[in-house]
């Protein structure tokens, strides 16, 4: 198959064999050699492809600008300026003519295009949510940070520094060996930028528990990145973002209790790439390899025969973290308690609208008490609450309560369990929060897959609800369903 580029094209499929698209004329052929195969992402600016050289028949990144704001030009042509200046293994080549521009059939918008190596393997936030957010162990993190520090030596030697560095642009190759791309974002200290840094004319550029706070001020350095790559490497040692040990109140970032065995001298060295003050972090990558070398020496001084060794701690094995993790997970009493909870509020609030509805209406004090009766069962659910609007001899204002309640009853559950509380009142009562299998907040659509869920598992003699006590997650089929987990704050 090969596709078309044009942002506009209805039908950019098209066999492997054909020059021009089918559905818009444009030419499939780029540069007379690349022939896109397949798209790789995308975004608000631009999207990526993998292509094919015909003539070598290996396989590229295209990535395709489609935003001709002029920052957003300038920052595409960048990257390519950075990656030209840089020769290292690990950081992926763009070819001698990039970037280069393509027009589609009928358009005078240029597309600027990028042509650059494919970094095979998965970047390490998808890598660690395909290991269910189990994180590394230190041996690893250690040998991951020397290796990527060494790649980002090559990138500060040149006077670049990288702006934004995440697990998502850091990639694992199948051999093992790390690789760091996505240079979009990347600037030379030089003394126009300098200059442009004090006017204020830089671009703050942030992405949120990563980005130090001078970043997004536009004031950002070499020392910049160390920030992003110790809150990079706190994600990998938790298997958590960055944002959930933060105490706003403090300024601290409480995330050691949350690893299984980081030593205090790793864990320092993260804590100084991660200080606010960047005076304060680790003047160059020298100072944060010697550091290294300096941790991995401690490791391996032997202790002594007759000396007691300390408490070995606990290891990234598969068993030992489930052991840890599970605890984490609300069990099957605390959330029916929080259930509890919420249907008593439920239910003193469908009793009051019921009774204002009456009163409202001039209706009479037995139709009041009805109503009231009709608001009761609309707050305890669907069920309930449709089983008696199908009786004849239930008075309409009786049936518009059991109606509004119901309504509310769903939009209180699916409301709060998508927005930022993450929780519905009986649930932030008792500590507990809704998360997807990330830990982040879940959307209004899995908040409505767990609320319909969860009443069929009700109707299923509540078998649904209960396989909480039995799952290792502690979920119920509403939650697997929705992707999505209780847990304890």
């Amino acid at each position: 198959m090969s596709l078309c580029i044009n942002p506009l094209c209805q039908k950019p499929e098209n066999p492997d064999n054909t020059l021009f698209c089918f559905g818009c004329g444009s030419e499939l052929l780029l540069e007379g050699r690349y022939r896109v195969i397949k798209e790789l992402g995308g975004g608000g600016f631009g999207k990526t492809y993998e292509v094919n050289e015909a003539r070598s028949n290996t396989n590229k990144v295209l990535k395709v600008l489609i935003n001709n704001h002029p920052k957003a030009v300038e920052l595409f042509q960048r990257e390519a300026e950075v990656l030209k200046s840089l020769n290292h293994p690990s950081i992926p080549k763009v070819e001698s003519d990039s970037p280069t521009v393509y027009f589609s059939r009928g358009s005078t918008e240029p597309l600027h295009c990028l042509i650059m190596e494919k970094i095979e393997g998965l970047d390490l936030w998808e890598y660690i949510r395909q290991r269910e957010n189990r994180p590394i162990d230190e041996k690893l993190a250690i040998q991951w940070l020397s290796e990527v520090v060494e790649i980002l030596q090559q990138v500060h030697s040149q006077n670049f520094f990288h702006r934004d560095i995440k697990p998502s642009n850091i990639m694992l190759r199948p051999n093992g060996r790390l690789a760091l791309i996505d240079f979009g974002s990347a600037r030379q200290v030089t003394e126009t930028y300098i200059a442009k840094q004090v006017q204020g004319q830089v671009t703050g550029i942030m992405t949120a528990g990563y980005s130090p706070s001078e970043q997004m001020h536009g004031q950002a350095i070499q020392q910049s990145d160390f920030f992003a790559l110790g809150r990079t490497f706190v994600f990998l040692l938790t298997g958590r973002e960055p944002g959930d040990f933060y105490n706003a109140q403090t300024g601290e970032l409480k995330w050691r209790e949350a690893t299984l065995g980081v030593k205090p001298e790793f864990a320092s060295l993260l804590d100084q790439m991660m200080e606010n003050i960047p005076k304060q972090r680790p003047a160059n990558t020298q100072n944060i390899s010697q550091r290294l070398s300096e941790i991995n020496s401690y490791k391996s001084v032997s202790k002594p025969v007759n000396q007691p060794q300390a408490a070995i701690p606990p290891t990234i094995l598969p068993g030992n973290y489930k052991s840890t993790e599970k605890s984490n997970y609300a069990s099957l009493i605390k959330r029916f308690f929080a259930y509890t909870i919420d249907f008593i509020f439920l239910s003193l609030i469908g009793v009051f609208i019921g009774g204002f509805l009456s009163s409202s209406l001039g209706f009479d004090s037995d139709f009041k008490y009805e109503s009231m009766a009709g608001g009761l069962l609309g707050a305890w659910g669907w069920f309930i609450g449709g089983l008696f609007l199908g009786v004849p001899d239930i008075s309409f204002i009786a049936k518009l309560s059991i109606i509004i309640n119901l309504i509310l009853n769903w939009i209180y559950f699916t409301g709060l369990e998508s927005s930022k509380l993450k929780a519905t009142l009986g649930k932030f009562l008792l500590g507990l929060k809704i998360t997807d299998l990330n830990q982040d907040k879940i959307s209004f659509m899995q908040a409505n897959i767990r609320y319909w869920s969860k009443l069929i598992s009700i109707l299923m003699l509540t078998i649904g609800f209960l396989m909480i006590a039995f799952t290792s997650k502690k979920q119920g089929i509403h939650d697997m369903l929705a992707k999505t987990t209780v847990l304890k704050k």
